[in-house]
């Protein structure tokens, strides 16, 4: 048999009995544990947006390692010597030269392709250039012949080289971003190559 102290004459005379005493004391154990709760659940929420940030952190670092194998000449610094601008690239590790550079003032990618022309661009990048599209040629290219659209670029810079009104075309079949920076810009500028590096020279005068 279970017995109970009986309460005090002072919670008899507010009108609290027997089972309303334990009642309260309930009460008070599950508004403790309900605190206890809330603090922990805060943690996980927390310790779960902590590994989603890292994980987007590593995401981008990764995704910009990538690009430096693409492109290690992002930041392209030129130099004045004498009566000669010089800019110096290096391979990527395919073996190519990628470059960022500039199509009429505006950012874009370069891969030098001495097996080109002219500079070709692909249509996608000449809609965001604003380049307009003139008569219709044909080109040759490694998966056979294809149709291309002259244009003509004000200028054309890698670092401090700049060049103006280059021939180029533009082309509906290249679904890369990268502009083939073809003969037609090439042919005009000196190359030295020592190891991985490549050194371009634009002769000028004063």
């Amino acid at each position: 048999m279970r017995l109970y102290r009986p309460l005090p004459r002072k919670l008899e005379c507010i009108g609290i009995g027997q089972s309303g005493f334990y009642g309260i004391i309930g009460d008070f154990d599950r508004d403790a544990s309900m605190s206890q709760e809330y603090p922990n659940k805060l943690g996980r929420l927390m310790t779960l947006f902590a590994w989603a940030l890292l994980l987007v952190l590593l995401a981008v670092l990764f995704s910009d390692l990538l690009e430096r194998q693409v492109n290690p000449n992002r930041n392209v610094i030129g130099t004045v010597d004498a009566d000669e601008r010089r800019v110096e690239l290096k391979r990527n590790r395919q073996g190519h030269y990628v470059s960022n550079g500039r199509i009429n003032g505006r950012p874009v990618t370069f891969l030098l392709d001495t097996g080109a022309t002219d500079v070709s661009v692909p249509a996608v990048v000449a809609e965001r250039l604003g380049l307009q599209r003139g008569f219709a040629g044909q080109a040759q290219t490694a998966s056979g012949v294809i149709t291309v659209y002259a244009t003509r670029l004000e200028t054309v810079e890698i670092g401090n080289i700049v060049l103006h009104d280059v021939r180029a075309h533009i082309n509906p079949h290249m679904h890369d971003r990268h502009i083939l920076l073809g003969m037609s810009f090439l042919k005009q500028l000196e190359f030295r190559q020592q190891g991985d590096t490549l050194t371009i020279i634009q002769s000028y005068r004063g």
